[in-house]
């Protein structure tokens, strides 16, 4: 069953069945025999439609009425594996119908393929495979297809609980959040405002809608693609997340016992919890919201629960930690070194900011001086010229006179179209290639290619930063709450000891 079909089989049941609810209209599904095919897709409605049921309640449903249900034992093992749920020892696979004629079986007493067995059992989704394949990078596709018109109402309820006003240009871009480079101008909104900061990891963006029909990963192009992961309710409340966004980043953490490597997604903010935006909230009250509503329930799931394998889920999730300002620089010479990822700097949070889709003047970024970098369109011109284009307007500017180094590429050619992240050689005059961005589909801004050039002039080293940092958290507005965020933990520490 192809996974285009089966997403498409989905979507259309569920849109044709929400309109019919004053009218007696039915859909009739129907394979060869009705049976395998048949109670693949149905199994696959009732756990979309009716997310506490389990699958052996599902097959159990189908098969009562329509017995004796699905009788091929791949396609049964094939919906405990796509809904990562256990099968139980006592469910057992129904024997192969009478009717069946014996020609139709092999030596075994099997049934041998026929029309309504094509070859393929349940569709394999990329997840699953990506659980078995040890080698991952950061442009690795996660998650399965959607239909267009999904992806579409999908993404105006984004824009719209984000608050994102119609651009007017067509096609609707990513909404999310996000950072400008530190400079010596904008590095003063850490005297004025609160800030709490952490570590800038170097993976790759997403947003990530959970609903009761899936989780969607929506990544920097817009596009959603569904992946299998649960997550309930708080405690005492039966159900699970409906219409929940929340944005961060997907890592590769290398395991430090065995080398392993481990993809994690590090959640940093919340914004919408079941159908309510909260972006106006403050950051201080998001944060918090994420770890009572969204992670810690799926923790205390994953230990309770003797049916649902966490452990076949495509990646971890984790709230990320944001800390004191005053911490700064253990974040910088103790933590970020022993990291089981890579990262690339630092991130300011406005502890009272609200959520800002898209650029946010007050969220800082700080890299290291040789990894500040901008993301340009590149293209091979005429006489093999290598073109670097930024974004103007909707439209792409070219950079006359800048000029990219490329390194160990054997064919320029096949890197024309793809945005190149680059950083700033200061010796040649000239722009380094560090990789291609297969997550974006659009070069920076002209503004934002403005803003690096300037972080990379005003060269705000570590030396630097952790010098004004110094003298930053020495200011009343932030020794007081200091004090006060000392002390809170400090007497949580005490009541946890007791």
């Amino acid at each position: 069953i192809n996974r285009f079909f089966h997403e498409m089989f989905l979507l259309q049941v569920m849109q044709f069945i929400s309109r019919q609810k004053q009218m007696k209209k039915f859909v009739l599904v129907h394979c060869t025999h009705g049976h395998n095919r048949t109670g693949f897709m149905i199994v696959n409605y009732l756990m979309r439609s009716r997310p506490m049921m389990t699958v052996t309640e599902a097959i159990q449903i189908f098969a009562q009425a329509r017995p004796p249900g699905i009788y091929k034992q791949d396609y049964i093992n094939a919906l405990f594996m796509l809904y990562h749920e256990r099968k139980p020892e006592q469910l057992v696979c129904p024997s192969t119908p009478e009717w069946k004629r014996s020609s139709d079986l092999d030596l075994n007493g099997e049934a041998v393929q026929d029309e309504d067995d094509d070859g393929n059992t349940a569709p394999v989704s990329h997840e699953e495979e990506h659980i078995e394949n040890e080698a991952m990078t950061n442009d690795d596709v996660l998650g399965d297809w959607i239909p267009l018109d999904q992806r579409d109402s999908l993404q105006q309820f984004c824009c719209h609980q984000l608050r994102v006003p119609p651009t007017g240009r067509g096609k609707l871009q990513f909404p999310g959040s996000h950072p400008v480079s530190l400079n010596r101008d904008n590095l003063q909104l850490l005297r004025q405002r609160y800030y709490y900061a952490t570590w800038k990891a170097d993976g790759t963006r997403y947003m990530m809608l959970i609903t009761l029909h899936g989780c969607y990963l929506i990544d920097r192009k817009f596009e959603f693609r569904r992946v299998q992961l649960r997550f309930p309710l708080r405690s005492g409340t039966d159900g699970v997340h409906n219409y929940t966004l929340i944005d961060g980043e997907m890592i590769i953490d290398t395991l430090p016992t065995t080398g392993k490597l481990e993809r994690r997604y590090l959640a940093y903010d919340l914004m919408v919890l079941n159908g309510e935006s909260v972006v106006e909230r403050p950051f201080s009250e998001r944060w918090k919201l994420l770890e009572r509503e969204v992670i810690d329930p799926r923790n205390i799931d994953r230990r309770q629960n003797p049916i649902y394998r966490y452990d076949l889920e495509p990646f971890r999730v984790r709230r990320k930690d944001f800390w004191l300002l005053s911490t700064v620089t253990k974040l910088l010479k103790e933590f970020i070194p022993i990291l089981s990822h890579a990262a690339d700097g630092l991130i300011f949070q406005g502890w009272d900011d609200p959520y800002v889709p898209r650029t946010h003047e007050g969220l800082l970024k700080w890299k290291y001086p040789e990894m500040n970098s901008v993301d340009f369109l590149f293209e091979v011109g005429s006489e093999n010229r290598h073109l670097l284009f930024l974004n103007e307007r909707g439209k792409k500017k070219l950079m006359d006179g800048a000029r990219v180094t490329l390194k160990d590429v054997e064919d320029v050619s096949t890197l024309s179209g793809n945005i190149m992240e680059c950083s700033w050689n200061s010796e040649d005059q000239s722009w380094v290639c560090m990789r291609i961005r297969t997550d974006k589909a659009t070069p920076n801004e002209i503004s934002t290619y403005t803003k690096v050039l300037r972080s990379i002039k005003d060269n705000i080293t570590e030396e630097v930063l952790l010098n004004e940092i110094g003298e930053i958290v020495q200011l009343p507005m932030y020794s007081d709450r200091i004090a006060k965020a000392q002390q809170m933990q400090h007497s949580h520490s005490g009541q946890r000891r007791r």
